[in-house]
Parts: structure tokens; sequence; C-alpha cells
């Protein structure tokens, strides 16, 4: 129980901030590309409270933790009418691609935090380990929402791509896309997906963050 309580403390903060902003970044590019479904139920907003869902967001990974190790959850989804875009099947690509895209930029500002941290010796192992949580939590959010599975982001990303018959078919998928992701994780299947992916990004951001890192250290 004491570990969990130092985990929750370590990793609340980073995990607020990507989910906030996540959906946030949803919402954003949807007013821009036309829709304001979002924006008028108040989703466009840095309110974490607005975002957060009790039993996804708590509940579930508070449970996972405590009987698999593994931590999974979810956010409220931000509505979006697909069909009030100017474009609908090009631009929603660019509104699911937002949320990944902002959990990268995160995981590039926790990066620099912790570089800085040890740039200027700051002993203080707590902000060390929130650093890590916050990179850790950020390039996890951002593998597992680009699945190619529908609704998650890499989902509506595929759709947005297919052929207009193919996209179709694929999208039908959906109802049953929450379904298929817990079948691959119960059968721990997700980790393929997700470790590479998460590999991949963490060195993309590591060579982004280089110059800073030579010149720090």
């Amino acid at each position: 129980m004491d570990e969990l309580i130092r985990n929750i403390a370590v990793y609340a903060l980073p995990v607020l901030f990507a989910i906030t902003l996540h959906e946030a970044a949803h919402a954003y590019v949807a007013r821009y590309f036309g829709d304001n479904t979002a924006y008028a139920a108040g989703r466009m907003t840095l309110n974490p409270l607005v975002h957060v869902d009790l039993f996804g967001t708590i509940v579930i990974p508070i449970a996972l933790y405590l009987t698999t190790g593994f931590v999974f959850g979810y956010a409220k989804p931000v509505p979006v009418e697909f069909g009030n875009l100017r474009n609908p099947k090009r631009d929603m690509a660019w509104v699911a691609l937002a949320g990944p895209a902002a959990n990268f930029i995160m995981a590039l500002m926790w990066l620099i935090f912790a570089v800085l941290l040890v740039a200027f010796n700051v002993s203080e192992e707590f902000l060390h380990k929130v650093a890590q949580a916050g990179l850790i939590a950020n390039l996890l959010m951002f593998a597992f929402n680009l699945l190619p599975i529908p609704p998650l982001d890499g989902g509506r990303v595929l759709t947005s791509m297919l052929p207009n018959a193919l996209a179709y078919k694929f999208a039908r998928i959906e109802p049953y896309g929450f379904f298929i992701v817990l079948g691959l994780l119960f059968f721990n299947l997700l980790s393929f997906w997700v470790g590479p992916v998460m590999m991949l990004g963490r060195m993309l951001l590591q060579l982004i963050a280089s110059p800073l890192t030579l010149l720090l250290t």
C-alpha cells in the first residue's frame, strides 16, 4: 500500500497534465477545422476535472495496478461531430493526431525538465521521479493512442487514409474497438505495439533534446 501511495504521488501530476492536454488538443483542433461541439460542451479547457472520468481515470488504473502491475485507463472522450469539419475525412486525421502530438510535446518538456535537474545538480529525488513519470506517462499515451484500432486516434488516422469503401468497412469495427483492446491487453499482445512505438518516440525525443543536453552536460 505504501508503494501504491508513493506511485500515485509521483504520477498524479504528470498523468493529469497528460490527460488534460491530450483532450484539450482534440477540442482545439476540431474547432480549428470547423466543429464547435467540444468547445460548446466546455471541453476546450485546461481544467483537468472536466476531462477526468472517475471510473476510467482512477478506478480502473488503480485496480489494474494492484492486480496486474500494468496501468491502463482513459479520460472522457471529447465529443467531435466529424460531419461538421470542413473536410471530414481529411480533417478527422488532424483532430485525431492532435492528442498524441500533445503527449509527444509534453514528453519533450518532461525530458528537458529532467536534463535541467541534472544540469543544475538538483538532488531532490522526488522531482527526478516526477520528471521520469511525466516522460513515461506521455510516451505511453502517445503510443497507446496511435494503435490503429477505432475509436483510438490511430484508428481514426487509418480510417482517414483508407479509400472510401475500405474506410467505411474499417470504421464499422468501432463499436467493438474497446473489447479488441481489452483482448490484446489480456493476451499480452498490446506490448508488441506499445513497446516499440514508445522506444521509437523516446529515441526521437532524445535526438531533438540532444543539442540542449550537449550544451548543459
